[in-house]
Parts: C-alpha cells; structure tokens; sequence
C-alpha cells in the first residue's frame, strides 16, 4: 500500500474517530438526563403504586436502556477506529 493511500485512509479513520467521540459525548449527557428521568419516575411509581406509574417508569427506562445500548455500539466504534488507526500509523512509520 502506498504512503498517500495509507495517509487519505488515516485522515479519514481519524475524521470518523472524532465524530464518534462526539456522538459519545452526546449520548452521555442524553443517558445522564434520561437515567435521572427513570429515578424519578421509579420513586414516583413506588410512592403512588398505580399501574399508571409503573408503566410510566417503563417507558423512562426502556428509553434508559436503549441509550445504554447505542452508548455500548459508539464505544465498540470507537475502539474499532482506534485499532484501526494504529495499524494505519504502524503500517506508515515501517515504511
């Protein structure tokens, strides 16, 4: 592989490592607000015991869960593009 292919992947390897760090750092915040969300209908649900609570602390944290789930898919990216990039760097400084 030459020098300049092995450079335009590792820009781009690089570009896409950087917008998932910051989809990571969107999710977080959104998983910080949708975690506190299903606290507080889970203590909501416990003092008022009705079915409507309960399901309204389902929903919250089925929509927790779901952002822990894109959270684990970013992370697995992320450390995809990391390995990925340091094959790229190791394969440009041997050369």
């Amino acid at each position: 592989m030459s020098r300049a292919l092995i450079e335009r992947r590792l820009t781009a390897v690089t570009d896409r490592l950087k917008r998932a760090r910051a989809e990571l750092a969107v999710i977080d915040e959104q998983l910080a607000a949708l975690a506190e969300a299903a606290d507080e209908t889970r203590v909501r649900a416990l003092v008022s015991e009705t079915p409507l609570a309960d399901r309204e602390h389902d929903e919250a944290q089925r929509h927790a869960d779901a952002m822990a789930r894109s959270r684990v898919s970013v992370l697995s990216t992320i450390s995809e593009l990391q390995q990925a990039q340091d094959e790229l760097l190791d394969r440009l400084v041997t050369r």
